[in-house]
């Protein structure tokens, strides 16, 4: 049966991936060239004045060897050049095509020996002006700007916490591989994007990927165990050899570098007190509507009252008529749209995409599942929410950014201790 499995993983990356392998692809971003067509390494960044008015119109050069790339910035000041290596390359800030009154800052090096490490894009920074000020941020402005982060992130975490809740609680399997389910959204996006297609549909045909995954999962792996009796001890672990073969698949087709999705570079705006980027502001509502509709559809709807019944009571919900097995398959196919959906706004949040970047959450989703109450959905939401702003806010106390995760994780022990339902779990549930 893993054969099967197997089989129709394949069938679904080579159906994907392997039309336009990472390696191969073009690099998309935000400012197209004809350089960035062909290369997939790039060197990038945005021009802005002291004041932090874009500069359009400056022309910049990359120089390696017998290679010479240039761009032009555009109107929002961003730059592009596609390279064909990585290595050191000698950047170029032609200065007579600057604005009138603009000038370098002073001490500023121009050119410069520039070299990657290992991500595909290098990002360069050229000072105007006064050159870079460091100011000491307001704290209550620090904290407001962290708390939105902080929502952004705990909601987009909430959809992949939703899919994941959503599968135990109507088959009570923990599935480790949720987090290649949240890898693959972003690498088909990835994929898509590099072979030209409007970014619409490459959005589209990922999460049809995600839904295609799961449907994959249930059909070739979950419901046989299910049938032949499995124990779910036995079947975690199989989930945790499944993460391990898709997460090292996707890296055989996509690589191990860090690439960006296109429109990942955008300038930070600001909307009232709160300096926020546009991707976490789309992420934030994003994530708000399709969990209001998740909770609609099980709230309202006959599927979704025939999936909390099944989720209460499988035998009994059988014995009244439901197709349990047709639930099932209908939240295996919706959990890997959402995680697809919610590893799309994660490489968004990194930015960046990685062959292992869902895994590098999956505890974090666990974190917000556990401490909502296992197999609640709307538990796993207010705690997924808990966990994202938690994890945000530690750093504006004094945290280290690398620890901010550890944080989470410890929060969600000290309310286990002494709830260990979750927060609105039911205390039979648990074990």
């Amino acid at each position: 049966m893993l054969g099967l499995l197997g089989a129709i993983s394949a069938s679904v990356l080579a159906l994907l991936l392997v039309a336009a392998p990472a390696t191969l692809a073009a690099s998309p971003s935000p400012t197209p060239s004809p350089s960035n067509q062909t290369f997939q390494n790039n060197i990038s960044g945005f021009l802005r004045d002291d004041t932090r008015a874009p500069l359009a119109g400056v022309t910049i050069t990359a120089k390696k060897d017998d290679f010479t790339g240039t761009a032009t910035s555009t109107e929002n000041g961003s730059w592009n050049i596609g390279v064909p290596e990585q290595g050191t390359y000698t950047v170029e800030l032609d200065e007579s095509t600057l604005p009138e009154g603009i000038t370098l800052a002073e001490g500023q090096e121009n050119p410069r020996d520039v070299t990657f490490s290992q991500t595909s894009n290098l990002s360069v920074i050229f000072a105007f002006g006064k050159g870079i000020v460091v100011q000491q941020q307001d704290f209550g402005q620090n904290l407001l700007n962290r708390l939105v982060a902080g929502l952004s992130f705990g909601l987009l975490l909430a959809l992949a916490s939703v899919g994941l809740s959503l599968i135990f609680g109507t088959t009570g399997l923990t599935n480790f591989a949720h987090g290649e389910m949240v890898t693959l959204g972003a690498v088909l996006v990835f994929a898509f994007s590099a072979m030209n297609l409007p970014f619409w549909l490459a959005i589209l045909l990922a999460l049809l990927g995600g839904g295609l995954f799961g449907y994959a999962q249930d059909r070739g792996l979950w419901r046989p165990l299910r049938r032949r009796g499995t124990g779910l001890v036995p079947m975690m672990i199989v989930s945790i050899g499944l993460a391990l073969a898709v997460r090292y698949v996707i890296q055989f087709y996509f690589g191990g570098a860090t690439q960006q999705l296109p429109f990942a570079q955008s300038p930070e705006i600001q909307l009232g007190p709160v300096s926020i980027s546009p991707n976490n502001l789309w992420s934030l509502g994003i994530s708000a509507v399709v969990i209001t509709i998740i909770g609609i559809v099980l709230l309202k709807t006959r599927l979704g009252k025939a999936t909390r019944a099944v989720a209460d009571n499988p035998a009994l919900a059988a014995a009244s008529g439901i197709d349990v097995d047709s639930v099932i398959r209908i939240v295996w196919i919706t959990g890997g749209m959402l995680a697809a959906l919610g590893g799309i706004l994660w490489a968004y949040y990194r930015p960046g995409v990685t062959f292992d970047m869902g895994s590098a959450i999956l505890l974090l989703i666990f974190a917000g599942v556990t401490l909502g109450g296992l197999g609640t959905v709307f538990g796993a939401l207010i705690g997924s929410v808990i966990v994202g702003i938690f994890v945000e806010l530690t750093t504006v106390f004094g945290l280290a950014a690398d620890l901010k995760y550890v944080g989470a994780l410890f929060i969600m022990i000290v309310v286990l201790l002494f709830r260990p339902q979750g927060i609105l779990g039911r205390r039979e549930r648990v074990g």
